[in-house]
């Protein structure tokens, strides 16, 4: 009994005296303790937790060579390799995880929809429930700061940007013909249809080095990745109809959806300013299928649209008006795929390719266009770690465009180009700490058509002031080669360039956003010619120069009113020209100095409803008067819309929806027409030039069948 009690006595004491003893304190980047860190040695169940004084000691039983972890939350994860032996009296200072959801976002001139971004100022569901907006997520995005409130158009005017300094991507492939055709003072629309889009980046200026042939902006629209369900979309309204359908298998789907606009029941009802021939009328279709491997995402997306309209519209020159008619055939396709290729390399490769082909007849001009463009892209990501990344890659841009031009009076004319650009860009995203980030790029781009190389650094930074404000700075080149309306005549020409300066705050705070952004641009090699408009005889160089600057303020809120949400837009712009036909610097007619959004949506319960509210306000545009001495000498009257939309839910998923555009009937004017010849008094006759409709009425019955039976189309109204 003796001899047992000694042996187990020996092996026990024997097992303390080779016990080890951990031991240390963590801190954080401030060199403060850190309470309740996890301390352990891996793959064991040895560990401990720290004290308020960031203390931890434990024993461990473990030899040799171990390693030691230390874990908390909103830290990155801490490991040390030694011998045992030497895990003692340890100094172990934690670094913040740059992964948190409260870690710095790169954010000036950048505004996100989409429910995985972290800071998201808009919803998708915002893009397509603004009353103001009729369906269009261009229509909606007009009512963000930064943008000019240009109504005849329909276009995204940026920063004292036109029209064509804006350029649109879907899954990061361009898209060369993005607005349906349309004649004057009717402001077109987007051509994709907003349903099959869960994601949107609206970029107002200093955008990544990855995306080029833009002088002040880009939009990125993301198709959904992975529908939830099978479901079928049936649309019956005032101006056509629409059908839609999901189908879902093992490891791909399908969508598609068809749409068919038809406008002489509506003209008929309410007659406008025209006098129609054909109302406009068209078919389009898209359709969406996904393939989801073991490392990727396989997505090809097309597009294919008709349409088409005659009129006879209104002009002070010609008594009997003028002879409008357009037919348009376009067509685009777009392959994208993504994919992981080992731990830290990810990779992506697209191909876009658009047809476009117009036929238009003006008085006795003939004019035949037709486009056939591509855009490829390759690049990789590298994660060297959470907080050093690498994106690399190459593109390439072709477009042939070619017109033939009729005349009775003159022989038949044939033109056209082939401009082609290839580009390389490099960008790294370091954060420093989970309050500190910068961005830095550079894009390399060579245009086959100038023989011309650039080279645009790219830079932003952005510091968290406190847990829910940060400020960021955004630097950037940007290049962009003459459209094709200049093209087209003159290819003996340089690209055009913008710099960018930009400051942003912004807060983000349970449901409430507030944005502040000052920038300046500044604009070299602008196309001037020395004709009214541009055509053969036309003198064409490189020497118009622009700037704008001006400030930006957003806020949102929908947490304070209970089924309350709203956002209040606000843009300063001064900006002055001196490009095309000008004689001199001036502000040009597409540039509001002051424009106010005010969106509203308000949820009823007890009637089962959405309420929607838009009101926009813009100061008046540039326009000359011959009348007087000057260029762009006066400018018209402010701009007002009120718009109001009423969505009802007859059931869970059948709506009814009904919506007016500027509700009160006011009589905007976007402009002034002048005579060419002056009267016997030696004065210029004028008409002002209104929209074709001062009001726009439309109603629908939206129907959705799905699995669920939960969905309905709440979300693309």
């Amino acid at each position: 009994m003796k001899l047992s009690f000694l042996i187990i006595f020996f092996f026990t004491l024997a097992s303390g005296v080779s016990q080890t003893v951990i031991s240390g304190k963590i801190t954080d980047g401030k060199n403060q303790p850190i309470e309740g860190a996890n301390v352990f040695i891996d793959g064991t169940y040895d560990g401990g937790t720290t004290n308020e004084n960031g203390y931890f000691l434990f024993k461990t039983d473990e030899i040799g060579v171990k390693t030691l972890k230390v874990s908390f939350v909103s830290y990155e994860t801490f490991s040390l390799t030694k011998d045992v032996s030497e895990l003692h009296n340890l100094q172990i200072k934690l670094r913040d995880d740059v992964n948190a959801l409260d870690t710095v976002v790169i954010s000036a001139g950048t505004f996100s929809a989409g429910d995985n971004s972290k800071i998201s100022v808009l919803k998708p569901l915002d893009v397509v429930t603004t009353a103001s907006a009729l369906g269009d997520f261009v229509g909606a995005l007009q009512t963000l700061p930064g943008t000019t409130t240009v109504a005849e158009d329909g276009r995204l005017f940026v920063r004292g940007g036109d029209a064509t300094e804006t350029q649109i991507f879907i899954d990061g492939i361009r898209v060369f013909t993005p607005y349906v055709p349309t004649t004057s003072n009717t402001p077109t629309r987007g051509r994709y249809s907003p349903f099959l889009f869960d994601g949107i980046t609206f970029s107002t200026g200093g955008y990544s080095a990855e995306f080029g042939q833009a002088l002040s902006s880009v939009l990125l629209l993301n198709t959904i990745d992975e529908p939830d369900q099978e479901k079928t979309d049936i649309g019956i309204m005032s101006v056509g109809a629409s059908l839609g359908h999901t189908e879902l298998w093992d490891t791909s789907s399908l969508s598609v959806n068809g749409s068919y606009i038809n406008l002489a029941p509506y003209v008929a009802l309410f007659p406008d300013r025209n006098e129609w021939i054909k109302p406009f009328q068209g078919g389009s279709g898209e359709a969406v299928f996904r393939k989801v491997f073991q490392s990727g995402l396989l997505k090809l997306y097309s597009a294919f649209e008709m349409n088409g309209f005659d009129l006879i519209q209104e002009d002070i020159n010609f008594p009997a008006g003028i002879h409008n008619m357009l037919h348009n055939k376009n067509l685009y396709f777009n392959g994208s795929y993504t994919g992981v290729l080992t731990d830290n390399w990810s990779v992506f490769g697209g191909l876009s390719y658009t047809y476009n082909k117009n036929k238009i007849l003006v008085i006795e001009d003939d004019i035949k266009d037709t486009e056939n463009s591509y855009h490829a892209k390759f690049k990789l990501k590298h994660h060297f770690n959470s907080r050093f990344k690498l994106n690399l890659g190459g593109e390439y841009f072709a477009t042939y465009f070619s017109e033939d031009f009729k005349n009775t009076n003159i022989n038949d004319i044939s033109y056209g180009f082939k401009n082609n650009i290839s580009a390389v860009f490099s960008e790294a995203d370091v954060f420093f700490s989970k309050n500190l980030a910068l961005q830095a790029g550079l894009r390399l781009e060579y245009s086959e058509l100038f023989k011309e190389l650039t080279l645009s650094p790219r830079l932003s930074l952005a510091y968290k002031t406190s847990a829910i404000s940060q400020i960021s700075i955004a630097y950037g080149n940007f290049y962009q080669n003459p459209n094709n309306t200049i093209l087209k005549f003159e290819q003996n020409l340089n690209a055009q360039k913008t710099t960018h300066y930009i400051l942003n705050y912004q807060l983000n705070n349970e449901g409430k956003i507030f944005r502040a952004e000052a920038y300046y641009k500044n604009y070299t090699n602008l196309i001037k010619f020395n004709t009214e408009y541009p055509d053969f005889s036309s003198v064409y160089n490189n020497s118009g120069s622009a700037y704008a600057t001006g400030l930006d303020l957003f806020w949102r809120d929908n947490k304070s009113i209970k089924n309350l949400d709203y956002w209040i837009s606000y843009s300063f712009l001064d900006s002055e020209r001196n490009y095309e036909n000008y004689p001199t610097a001036a502000a040009p007619n597409f540039v509001n100095t002051h424009n106010l959004s005010v969106v509203t949506k308000y949820w009823i319960e007890n009637w089962k409803s959405q309420i929607g509210m838009s009101y926009t306000f813009a100061s008046g545009r540039t326009y000359t008067n011959p009348n007087l001495e000057g260029f762009l000498n006066q400018k018209t009257k402010s701009y007002n819309n009120l718009s109001l939309n009423w969505a009802y839910l007859i059931s869970q998923q059948k709506i009814l929806y009904l919506s007016v555009n500027n509700v009160l009937g006011i009589k905007n004017i976007d402009g002034y027409q002048f005579a060419n010849v002056p009267d016997s008094n030696g004065n210029y006759a004028n008409r002002a030039l209104r929209p074709a409709a001062d009001q726009f009425f439309f109603i629908g019955f939206f129907w959705t069948i799905s699995e669920k039976g939960t969905d309905n189309q709440l979300d693309k109204l």
